[in-house]
């Protein structure tokens, strides 16, 4: 099983203007209560994390809402090699698209805890393409399946006409390109945009035995 979440922290980075992670410690047993207990103040768009469709189209599905089988099953991870801050085309892949989930690892977010502008994301050209052969999860190693500065989300508006599910901020930096189970699922939080997951990869071939 490999684990495919960075840790969260109040170091976590998150988008300019978002709530980073706050832990509030109102019992402790270090100060003599009978229990620790604790309260947490976050953005729902927290490391590996699951857009609802409603975090970009009127009217959306809330987080809530989203078919749970988006979130587990065979998954092929797909490792790309190309400039920073650019967008993931057709002709980035390196081979056939395979499985209804596909994770694509750039490499261009190294550090969970310092917001790099200049990460990857994926073309609404790669999106419609991966419809095509009934792609029904994208995921992506960074904040966002559209590019730091974009603020038309055209990658997000192509998934929302394939009905596609979103992951984002995925750790895939020691994850060799193949076929996995995925399970991400992310938390019944009604009506939220989002919601954190503790999204991991198991060996796809212990699955079948």
């Amino acid at each position: 099983m490999y684990d495919i979440s960075p840790k969260l922290t109040s170091e976590t980075a998150v988008f300019p203007g978002d709530t980073p992670l706050e832990r509030k410690v109102l019992l402790s047993l270090d100060r003599g209560d009978a229990i620790t207990l604790s309260s947490l103040k976050s953005t729902v768009h927290l490391g590996a994390h699951a857009d609802g469709p409603n975090h970009y189209v009127a009217d959306g599905r809330s987080i809530d809402e989203q078919p749970l089988e988006h979130y587990i099953g065979r998954s092929q991870v797909i490792r790309v090699q190309i400039k920073r801050g650019s967008r993931i085309s057709v002709e980035d892949l390196p081979g056939p698209i395979t499985e209804q989930r596909v994770l694509f690892a750039t490499g261009t977010w190294p550090d969970p805890t310092i917001f790099n502008t200049d990460f990857c994301a994926l073309s609404p050209e790669l999106i419609d393409h991966l419809a095509q052969f009934g792609v029904i999860t994208v995921g992506i190693d960074t904040p966002s399946v559209d590019t730091a500065d974009s603020t038309s989300l055209p990658a997000h508006h192509a998934i929302a006409r394939h009905d596609m599910a979103i992951l984002e901020c995925l750790d895939l930096h020691t994850i060799e390109p193949g076929v996995y189970e995925l399970i991400a699922l992310p938390l019944p939080l009604v009506g939220f945009d989002a919601s954190p997951v503790r999204a991991v990869l198991r060996d796809i071939n212990a699955v079948n035995t």
